[in-house]
């Protein structure tokens, strides 16, 4: 198990996919996965239903985990 050098809060930069370029926060690191969660990178449409709190449901944008490999700290 490699040891991972990104913490939460840390700025990062991605260096590879869709977002590339992009920088933003640490939100969340998974160890065991070898992932993290960046703030405003990988976003993904996720349709939810109609609640007591949410009247119409619809569509909303949530962050999806990247491979430590793809990102950098800057």
């Amino acid at each position: 198990m490699n040891k991972i050098k990104i913490k939460r809060g840390d700025t990062v930069t991605i260096i590879s996919g869709d977002d590339k370029g992009k920088t933003g926060e640490v939100i969340s690191v998974l160890p065991k996965k070898n992932m993290v969660i960046v703030k405003d990178c990988k976003i993904a449409k996720k349709a939810i239903k109609p609640t007591e709190e949410n009247k119409k449901g619809g569509f909303i944008g949530k962050e999806m985990p990247i491979h430590i490999s793809n990102v950098k700290k800057s």
